[in-house]
Formats: C-alpha cells, sequence, structure tokens
C-alpha cells in the first residue's frame, strides 16, 4: 500500500508486460516464476478492499493491472470484460479468473479466483456467525458513508480511461449513449448487451452484403436465529444446498436482484429452509462488504447448516465460475479473428462501459449525500488523475473518514 509500488517501474527486459521488445510471442506460462505469486497477492488485496458491486471492482481491476502494473491493455482488458458477459455468473469474479489466467495461465486463474473470493468470503462468514449468535451483525453503516464515495470517483476514473479504448467512432458513441439510456429506462441488461452486440455486428456484414450485391446500500433490520437450521446436517440435506447453490451458479444471468430471484425460489419457496427476511438480510451482508456479491450464497450456507454449509454454499455458487472461464480461454482469442466477431465484441464492449456507467450513476445517487461526501469524491478523483496512490490508500481513507463522521454525529 505504499505509494511507491513496484509495478510502476519500467519494464525490465523480458518480464512480459507491454513495452516489453520480448513480450509479443511470449504466454503468460512462459512469464516469470513469480507470477503466480503475484497474482495471488494483487487478487487478495481487492478482494479485501474492492467495496462498491462489480463496477467497482471492474475499475479497481483496470486500475491495478493496466495502469499500475501493465499487465494488459486496455483493449485486452476490455474484451475480457465484454467476453464475461457472454456466461453465466458473477461478471467482475469471471473477469479476475480470466485476468488471472492471462497473466500466469491455469496456476494464475485459480489463483486469482480464490484469492479474489476467500477475503469476502471469510467476512461474510464471520457475520453470518454474528447474525445467527448474537441476533446482530458489527456496524458497518458509518464505514461504507465514507468508502462509497470514493469507490465512486475509482469508477469514474476507469470509466474516462476506458472510453477512448471502447468508443472507437461515432457509431460506437452513439450506441453507448443509446444503452445507457435504455438501462437507466430500466430495459433488463442482457437485454442491453445483446442489442449492443448485434447492433455493431451488423454493421460490417451489411457492408459485405452490399459489396457483394453491387453490450444501496440497506440498513439491516436483522433477526436472531440462536443457531444454524441444521446444526447437525445430514448428508442428503447438505448435498441438496450443494447442488442448489451449484445449479444457481451455472445459470445465472444478471444483477444482484436476478440472484435474490433464484435464491428465494429455491430456498424460500421450494425447500422452506429461509424466510424471506433471511434472504434480504443474506442480500444486504453480500452488498456492504467487499469482493464478489454471490458470497451472499455464503451467509446462507452458513444460517442453513453452519460452517460446512457455508463452506459448501461458496465453492458451489463459485465452481462454474472457474469452469465456464476456462472454457472462455479457448474462444476469446478467437473473437478478433474475423470483422464480423470482432464487430460483435466492439459492441458488447461499449454496451457494457455503457452499463457500468449506469451503475455508477445509480449507485453515486444514493451514496453522494452531503458537501462530506461530495468532497470524498471530487479529492479521490483528483488524487487519481494527479497520482498513481494505490486505490488501497483511498478505501482505507474514506472507512476512516466515515467512522471519525459517525462518533461526531
Amino acid at each position: 500500500m505504499s505509494e511507491h509500488d513496484p509495478a510502476d517501474e519500467p519494464p525490465a527486459p523480458g518480464d512480459g508486460r507491454p513495452g516489453d521488445p520480448d513480450s509479443a510471442d511470449r504466454t503468460p506460462a512462459e512469464g516469470s516464476a513469480g507470477s503466480v505469486r503475484e497474482v495471488a497477492l494483487l487478487f487478495l488485496k481487492l478482494g479485501t478492499i474492492a467495496f462498491g458491486g462489480p463496477a467497482a471492482h471492474t475499475a479497481m481491476m483496470r486500475d491495478e493491472l493496466v495502469r499500475r502494473r501493465g499487465w494488459v491493455s486496455d483493449q485486452r482488458f476490455v474484451d475480457l470484460m465484454g467476453a464475461t458477459n457472454l456466461i453465466p455468473g458473477p461478471n467482475s469474479t469471471e473477469l479476475a479468473i480470466h485476468l488471472g489466467y492471462d497473466r500466469a495461465r491455469w496456476r494464475g486463474l485459480l489463483a486469482a479466483g480464490i484469492c479474489f473470493i476467500l477475503p469476502a468470503a471469510l467476512i461474510v462468514t464471520a457475520l453470518a456467525w454474528a447474525y445467527v449468535t448474537y441476533g446482530n451483525t458489527p456496524a458497518v453503516e458509518g464505514i461504507l458513508y465514507g468508502i462509497v464515495p470514493a469507490v465512486i470517483a475509482i469508477i469514474a476514473h476507469a470509466l474516462f480511461g476506458l472510453l477512448r479504448t471502447v468508443i472507437k467512432n461515432i457509431w460506437f458513441a452513439a450506441l453507448a449513449v443509446a444503452a445507457l439510456a435504455a438501462y437507466l429506462l430500466g430495459v433488463n441488461e442482457l437485454l442491453v448487451l445483446a442489442a449492443g452486440a448485434l447492433l455493431a455486428a451488423t454493421v460490417p456484414l451489411a457492408r459485405r452484403l452490399r459489396h457483394h450485391q453491387a453490450y444501496g446500500l440497506l440498513t439491516l433490520p436483522l433477526l436472531g436465529l440462536g443457531s444454524p437450521l441444521f446444526p447437525d446436517p445430514t448428508g442428503g440435506q447438505l448435498t441438496q444446498l450443494f447442488l442448489s447453490m451449484l445449479k444457481i451458479g451455472s445459470v445465472l444471468y444478471g444483477s444482484g436482484y436476478v440472484l435474490l430471484a433464484f435464491l428465494r425460489g429455491d430456498f424460500v419457496d421450494r425447500l422452506g429452509w429461509i424466510t424471506n427476511q433471511q434472504l434480504n438480510d443474506a442480500v444486504s451482508i453480500g452488498q456492504v462488504t467487499p469482493g464478489p456479491v454471490f458470497t451472499t450464497a455464503t451467509f446462507l450456507g452458513y444460517v442453513i447448516a453452519g460452517p460446512i454449509g457455508a463452506f459448501l454454499a461458496t465453492v458451489a455458487i463459485f465452481l462454474p465460475s472457474f469452469v465456464f472461464v476456462g472454457l472462455l480461454t479457448k474462444l476469446t482469442d478467437k473473437l478478433r479473428s474475423s470483422a464480423w466477431t470482432s464487430a460483435l465484441l466492439d459492441g458488447l464492449n461499449a454496451a457494457a462501459l455503457a452499463l457500468m456507467a449506469g451503475v455508477s450513476y445509480q449507485l453515486g445517487r444514493t451514496a453522494i449525500l452531503d458537501p462530506l461526501t461530495a468532497a470524498i469524491a471530487v479529492i479521490t478523483l483528483v488524487l487519481l488523475w494527479k497520482t498513481r496512490l494505490n486505490n488501497a490508500w483511498f478505501i482505507a481513507a474514506g472507512a476512516a473518514i466515515g467512522l471519525a463522521h459517525t462518533v461526531v454525529a
């Protein structure tokens, strides 16, 4: 977390980073022996400080991997960002997994995913223990008061940095504006992404045809449980929990609200293992802790079957993401191989950037509450532009300000 980071130094010859003349023909597997360790440490840090949901996670990854370390180019980053929207599961976690693969191949894939998920899973497990034991959780509202405005600035900085890469011409600018408007009007995210990709892909296709013819925080009303639903779960109950979470991780597209619908259908309506209130509390915990929102499953697993339930639920809901990204690595590089699929990916990227902007706008409306939170956002944005300070400093400063504000208030 120091201001001086070895990643800020110019690339040494042969290290495989952008700017290295020997890097063009080298794969991540042929990188330095320390690359897996680098991947693990970086994503462990990101998993600890990545508050704010998928848009914030993406912004922080871009800052760390593109701006500070130069592990990937902006074009490669947005291509991976767009491609992860093609598969089910938590997109920011899948982006982390794919970036780990890019840096250190299969060992990097596992290291990035596990290390990004692990901090949130441990934090949520601890909160779930407090929830079922004491009927409440440690206060987080004061901390988030200061953190979220800093996160808004981090997202805004990333959006501006990606504009030149994603918005290649006036056509893509219009496409992004239309996608943003559609999202803010309530059009489903998947429809926005699909329309952006297909509209962009029709342009080179139409040209070819003519030639041949002549993409709140919540305040928690927590209820004590005393103990998990199954303090001594049977093998059948654990199997049911694992398979239900595995199914959700395998088929879920969309936002946390879609996750809420799947969890309610299985665990409230079909199995009757939790109440609607407990589900809402679990989703809230997933939103106000760092890392993937899918750690909601960790919380529910603990509520249902204690520590073993938390572990099995976490593994089950994230396992499909590792499988899907492993399969996607075979496809991503080929998407740039033809004019049609390249245009499809460009449209998907433009729509994905618009969705990121839309989510940021909505988050900003709930986070910028008064002159203090506005000042946190503005000062963070200026420092991001003028310095190379690590994002962790901004998160820590925001947390300290939020706690101080709570004490004074």
